[in-house]
């Protein structure tokens, strides 16, 4: 257990600040420290390096997408249930489970079989559907879960718990967690990157779910955006040049060095710290930004939207250069799979605007040696359900559905060429080997080399973690 970790804690007890407290702490020798810790020490973690695994990767590229993608319209297979088209969902499946106010009060739940075609590819055999042929060329690559599975029923809540491990508002979401535990690589951007696809409709996504909670606000996510400012308020207004910049910056940070010279503050800590990275990425943001660099076989693999900026094949290409450039955990929504109607369109639609730049992603990280240090994570919060929502229909749409959904990931240490875990003939519950939101995320930080149970933080009487009281390892995945 390290000094900081001692310290922890002592934050507001007994009037006694974390300064004050180093200070008479062995002769001085703990503001020694924490000036080290303030200076650019890599991580603001409270926990000791020997209980912590090895770490098999550096980063995570994560692919979400939002509103729930129809599991056995895109990766889980059934053909039973294309034969009991039409049929009523039985109850010995169903089991009484809740559904939606959306199809709970529905007199009829016919079941619904997929209507686009499905294939074996590769060695490994994966099944996927007609809609993603460049993902199909990957199927080597990956590793699909199909067992995932959630509490969380409607979207608001699944999608926090699914960035934060809560269903509530207020908890870290994985990035700032990240950040805490294992700081950046890079001190001229931020740790952690949010890209939204520009102008897609579908459920809202707010900042909370790339915000810091309870940690300090330095961990939170930062928003890039398409556009001449990609990120918000870090240029200079109209009339003050970089020279003066940094001499208005020099004077902020004397006076806010002699207001702590009285007692540690950690919100003004935080904000020196910001306001140093922000005049370093006046620089460092266009460049990382500025991708026309690029030779024209990189668009091509991405695909013609990459020229675009904040199209999600373009965000997918700036994922790559940020994970190039050491950026620890990069996120990209991509709303738009919410198919309560109209789901074969649907479908068909995301599909065109996601397969070939996820599969680009992968491939292009591959061939520059970064998906052995990377992973990339696509999915969803919940699933889809394999009845009808409404009337049967050829423009039908389906559910939501938490019992179970399939997910991939690539790299990192993530076996590739696998399935995990399988649903029951009509894709309706977990059949074998459930693996939870909790599961996932403690997977994902073993990765990284943080023990999920010894990454936490105290706030109001308690010690919280991403997985909070829950979440055990999915070691059949690893390699």
């Amino acid at each position: 257990m390290n000094l900081q970790q001692h310290c922890t804690g002592f934050e507001d007890a007994g009037g006694m600040s974390r300064r004050r407290l180093l200070q008479q702490f062995g002769m001085g020798f703990g503001s020694i420290a924490l000036a080290d810790i303030l200076s650019g020490r890599q991580s603001d973690a409270a926990e000791s390096n020997a209980h912590q695994p090895r770490p098999k990767a550096k980063q995570i590229i994560y692919l979400f997408q939002s509103g729930g993608p129809s599991q056995m319209d895109l990766f889980d297979y059934k053909p039973l249930l294309n034969k009991m088209h039409g049929q009523q969902l039985p109850a010995e499946v169903r089991m009484g489970q809740r559904l939606t106010g959306m199809s709970g009060n529905q007199a009829s739940l016919p079941l619904v079989g997929s209507p686009f075609a499905f294939k074996q590819h590769g060695d490994s055999g994966a099944w996927l559907s007609e809609t993603l042929p460049h993902i199909a060329e990957i199927a080597d690559e990956l590793c699909f879960v199909k067992s995932m599975h959630t509490p969380a029923i409607n979207h608001g809540p699944g999608v926090t718990f699914m960035q934060t491990g809560s269903q509530f508002p207020g908890r870290p979401s994985m990035g700032a967690w990240l950040d805490y535990g294992l700081g950046t690589e890079n001190q001229n951007l931020p740790s952690f990157v949010v890209m939204v696809t520009k102008d897609k409709g579908g459920q809202p996504l707010v900042s909370r779910l790339w915000g810091s909670g309870f940690l300090p606000s330095k961990h939170q996510g930062v928003r890039f955006r398409a556009g001449t400012e990609p990120v918000l308020y870090v240029n200079n207004p109209d009339g003050l040049d970089g020279a003066s910049k940094r001499r208005m910056l020099d004077a902020l940070q004397q006076l806010h060095r002699s207001q702590l010279a009285d007692g540690a503050d950690p919100i003004l800590e935080t904000e020196i710290a910001q306001h140093e990275l922000a005049f370093r990425m006046q620089s460092s943001i266009p460049e990382v930004t500025d991708v026309s660099s690029e030779p024209d076989h990189v668009f091509e693999m991405y695909g013609n939207d990459s020229r675009t900026p904040g199209t999600f094949a373009a965000n997918c290409l700036l994922a790559r250069r940020l994970c190039e450039q050491g950026v620890r955990f990069i996120q990209l929504y991509h709303p738009g799979w919410d198919q309560h109607g109209g789901l074969p369109g649907g479908i068909a639609n995301q599909s065109r605007e996601t397969d070939q730049a996820s599969a680009a992603l992968v491939r292009d990280l591959g061939q520059r040696g970064l998906l052995e240090d990377t992973i990339v994570v696509w999915g969803g919060e919940f699933g889809r359900t394999n009845y009808c929502q409404g009337h049967l229909s050829k423009n039908f749409g389906r559910d939501h559905h938490p019992r179970c959904f399939t997910m991939w990931l690539a790299g990192g240490g993530i076996k590739p060429g696998m399935t995990y875990g399988e649903t029951d003939e009509l894709g309706y519950n977990v059949a074998t080997d459930p693996v939870s939101v909790h599961d996932l995320h403690a997977t994902l930080l073993h990765q990284l080399g943080i023990d999920h149970k010894q990454l936490t933080y105290r706030y109001q009487g308690r010690r919280f973690r991403l997985t909070d009281v829950e979440g055990e390892l999915v070691e059949p995945i690893l390699s």
